[in-house]
């Protein structure tokens, strides 16, 4: 089992309302480069959708469930097929999206007893989480020609250390996609 993190992110490490839908003076970022760089399996994912499991936090799952149910493509059919675990200590009913629960305990516990590839997309408060417990094994980022200068980063300030080893680069439309595992220890 992996945790594998995927994120749209800019060059200055933003990942920060990359869609607009947060509202945010900067937002829409990611989609100002036309749909080819964001359509689509844009992460590889590949097997790991189809025998894995999306984890995502309540904002991002709720955000989710209102795009990809009405979705029919090949890929929107691999997203509304996946199990989606939730994290959040207030949403009830997942319902609006098929094949998702909320977990339940704690997060960590949760995935540490996974046996499914776990993906996770967005949900930064979640990312943080499994970050600062050591589960993170890979990071897919689709790193976008821009620069922000102020929104939430991928790897804050005073966060703690990441050794990492870059598995492959690619050019995906207007953006680059990056893969990091855990270095060598």
């Amino acid at each position: 089992m992996s945790v594998i993190v995927i994120e749209f992110i800019t060059l200055d490490g933003i990942v920060s309302d990359p869609d607009g839908s947060a509202g945010t003076p900067a937002g829409g970022w990611a989609f100002r480069h036309g749909p080819e760089t964001v359509a689509g399996d844009k992460f590889r994912l590949g097997r790991v959708l189809d025998d894995g499991v999306l984890l995502l936090g309540r904002a991002t799952w709720q955000l989710f469930s209102r795009l990809w149910p009405g979705r029919d493509d090949d890929f929107s059919a691999r997203m509304n097929a996946v199990p989606k675990l939730v994290a959040s200590r207030t949403l009830t009913d997942t319902s609006a999206w098929g094949n998702s629960r909320v977990i339940d305990g704690d997060l960590a516990g949760a995935v540490r007893r996974e046996r499914r590839d776990v993906v996770v997309t967005g949900s930064l408060s979640v990312v943080r989480a499994l970050m600062a417990d050591d589960l993170v094994d890979e990071y897919r980022l689709l790193t976008f020609p821009t620069v922000l200068g102020a929104g939430e980063r991928l790897f804050p300030a005073g966060g703690p250390p990441a050794y990492l080893e870059c598995l492959s680069a690619a050019p995906a439309g207007a953006a680059v996609l990056t893969r990091y595992g855990r270095a060598p220890r």
